[in-house]
């Protein structure tokens, strides 16, 4: 595991938890660099002192705020600490909420706690707690300059924090041409809600996250090795237009969903559809069937 992010404590009540931060996430797209296309050598970013136009070193970059236009207060790690201790130390658990009342898009990145040295047992008895309760801890921490609002929950082994957006951070649908809410201003009748509805229940299904992997990044690096290996390092591909968008006439929609329903039972009874995308009750039955040995319920699934 790599260097910890953070190091505080947990905080609620009069209960107190040495913690270490770890990143929980990594960034899985390809590394691009910028090239001239004209000879292809490599653009990079310059840190540049804007008044005498001279690169400046990592090490002689500090923070600065703007007070007025061209004047700046300078800050160090030491300043940011010092305007709040408390706030720059802990993580401070303000309440407890079922983990369905954070809405998806307050989430932002998630992380990993990790005891520190004396904080084992607390720290198990905050993990059991969460789990016992179905709850999640609204907390607050303050890291790499700004206070974020976070989500502390846990699993059978550890605690995990999700940094959430604040209110202020997310937009409103104002503006947006979104449809009336409700099945009759929106324009649907019962049948088309029912097929929908029916479609949904049809493809309903544990999630299981290992199943899903960045397909189009295999893509791209398919594409990236086959120009390597025919020589075409430095040729550019035509670009092409953007695929004209398929409409969505109201005429359409039932047959559409006919048509899905239709499709998968061919799937179903033709052996098309892998077991991990049928209905959890369907793979449910299976293994069932499979764990009993059944000579008939094989011969049903075939």
């Amino acid at each position: 595991m790599a260097r910890a992010l953070w190091k505080g404590a947990i905080s609620f009540g009069l209960v107190y938890i040495p913690v270490q931060l770890h990143s929980a996430s990594r960034d899985s797209s390809l590394k691009m660099h910028m090239l001239d296309r004209r000879d292809f050598a490599p653009v990079g970013y310059r840190r540049t002192n804007k008044r005498t136009g001279a690169e400046v070193a990592w090490q002689e970059i500090v923070k600065g705020y703007e007070y007025e236009k061209g004047k700046y207060v300078a800050l160090s790690e030491g300043d940011f600490r010092a305007a709040n201790v408390k706030a720059s130390s802990t993580i401070d658990i303000t309440s407890f909420t079922d983990v369905g009342n954070i809405a998806p898009e307050y989430y932002e990145t998630p992380y990993f706690l990790e005891p520190q040295k004396g904080g084992e047992k607390v720290y198990a008895l905050l993990r059991e707690a969460l789990l016992h309760t179905r709850r999640v801890a609204v907390a607050t921490l303050v890291m790499h300059g700004r206070q974020h609002l976070a989500a502390v929950g846990a699993d059978e082994r550890s605690l995990k924090l999700n940094t959430l957006r604040f209110a202020e951070e997310l937009r409103s649908t104002e503006g947006l041409k979104i449809p009336a809410k409700g099945t009759r201003a929106a324009g649907l009748n019962a049948k088309e809600l029912g097929m929908a509805e029916k479609l949904i229940e049809e493809m309903s299904a544990a999630f299981e996250p290992e199943r899903y992997h960045d397909t189009y990044r295999a893509d791209l690096l398919r594409r990236i090795e086959e120009k390597v290996r025919k020589g075409e390092t430095h040729t550019l591909a035509a670009e092409e237009g953007e695929e004209a968008p398929r409409t969505a006439q109201v005429i359409d929609l039932m047959a559409a969903l006919r048509q899905s329903l239709e499709h998968r039972g061919d799937g179903r009874s033709g052996g098309a559809t892998s077991d991990a995308r049928r209905p959890a009750r369907a793979r449910s039955r299976s293994a069932h069937a499979s764990t009993h040995g059944s000579r008939s319920a094989h011969r049903k699934r075939a």
